[in-house]
């Protein structure tokens, strides 16, 4: 089916001072839906730790898709839109500006996420929030997109009806 990249960025995680409950909850849930988990990592909070693996793994083609979990909230050291735009071809912002509109229909502060979406090469990318909660809703909410999007960019999709 596909192949997921999973990456964690939190400098707590990434130290063993916490455990990475929204990285696990998306490996399990991939795995209940025959994705494979090609890559799982968490790294902390550093714009090039992170441009780095996003580069490394869409470009490995090992992955057909990166979701990425934490770093997209206000705070000084969440960095991860940055450092995700900065190895993006294409963004889609279309997948950020629902997983908002959702979000803020639950909890207001959903709007307060800076997550972006894109493609490199003929990879998705997609910030998800560090909040198990969120990162439940906002998976179940794209992943009716997600394959359209990888069959999409790896030319697999035929002409529109």
């Amino acid at each position: 089916m596909y192949n997921a990249g999973v990456l964690t960025i939190s400098d707590k995680g990434s130290s063993g001072q916490r455990i990475d409950s929204s990285g696990d909850y998306i490996v399990k849930f991939f795995r209940e839906l025959d994705i494979d988990v090609a890559k799982y990592e968490i790294v902390a909070d550093e714009e090039p730790a992170i441009a780095k693996m996003l580069s490394l793994w869409a470009d490995s083609g090992e992955v057909d898709f990166i979701v990425t979990t934490g770093g997209t909230g206000i705070s000084p050291r969440d960095v991860t839109p940055e450092a995700t735009k900065s190895v993006l071809d294409k963004e889609i912002p279309g997948i950020t500006e629902l997983m908002r509109a959702d979000g803020y229909s639950k909890t207001p502060t959903a709007i307060l996420s800076r997550a972006i979406a894109g493609v490199r090469g003929n990879c998705l990318i997609i910030n998800l929030p560090g909040n198990p909660r969120a990162v439940e809703e906002y998976l179940e909410l794209l992943m009716p997109v997600i394959p359209h999007a990888i069959e999409t960019l790896q030319g697999r999709m035929g002409d529109h009806p």
